[in-house]
């Protein structure tokens, strides 16, 4: 659990974009990080019904969908095609 934590301090060194806004980001980190939302909530509500095996099976596949999201970001923040900013931001 403290890793789950701890990853969320290397976001700054993870993250290469050329740009910090989602609104100028690319399809590639939407989809990461609507992937990353899901799997967010259904490990918060995983975590209060009974460790059945479909659910054990499914929180891992979500834990293992949570850390990627973090992992992965220095891979497809930088394969991913931006928007550029305007002027007016730069």
């Amino acid at each position: 659990m403290g890793a789950a934590i701890a990853v969320l301090f290397a976001v700054p060194w993870l993250d290469r974009s050329p740009v910090k806004s989602i609104r100028y980001r690319g399809p590639i980190y939407k989809i990461a990080l609507a992937l990353f939302v899901v799997s967010f909530i259904a490990l918060g509500y995983l975590g209060t019904v009974a460790a059945t095996p479909t659910a054990t099976v499914f929180s891992r596949l979500c834990t293992i969908i949570y850390f990627a999201f973090f992992l992965l970001m220095p891979v497809y923040t930088r394969l991913d095609k931006t928007k550029p900013p305007p002027d007016r931001v730069r």
